[in-house]
């Protein structure tokens, strides 16, 4: 039986494939604290200006449904034919994560036995400003 964090690097990793059958490709995904899985991409908008990253639309999706984050994956590859690497959440993402608290669990490598590695947000920023109103 598969875990919910295997399907997670599954769903994010067949998101890639989709959207990116050949050449670069990345892609993100959440797994929602009732089991769901919601997943983004970047679009390669005409004005550079207007991109956004991996992460932020299976951010704003699972704030839509009023639903809490638990795990983050953002997941990349320089071609078709390269390994997917995991890229660990940058200082904007951790700051929209804390709108679900510190204890959100993000992806930070892959280990030798090919499981993800995940490690509390909390961990990622041990002197995030937040802590002084605490």
């Amino acid at each position: 039986m598969q875990t919910k964090t295997g399907k997670l690097f599954d769903t994010v990793s067949k998101t890639i494939d989709k959207h990116y059958p050949k050449g670069w490709g990345g892609a993100a995904g959440v797994l929602l604290e009732n089991g769901d899985i919601l997943t983004s991409i970047s679009p390669e908008f005409p004005n550079a200006a207007s991109s956004v990253c991996m992460e932020l639309g299976s951010y704003i999706q699972a704030a839509t449904l009023g639903q809490k984050i638990t795990h983050t994956l953002c997941l990349v590859r320089e071609n078709e034919h390269d390994s997917l690497t995991v890229l660990t959440p940058c200082g904007i993402c951790q700051e929209r994560l804390n709108f679900w608290g510190n204890t959100i669990q993000c992806g930070i490598g892959i280990l030798k036995n090919g499981e993800v590695q995940y490690m509390p947000l909390a961990d990622l920023q041990p002197f995030h400003w937040s802590r002084v109103y605490q």
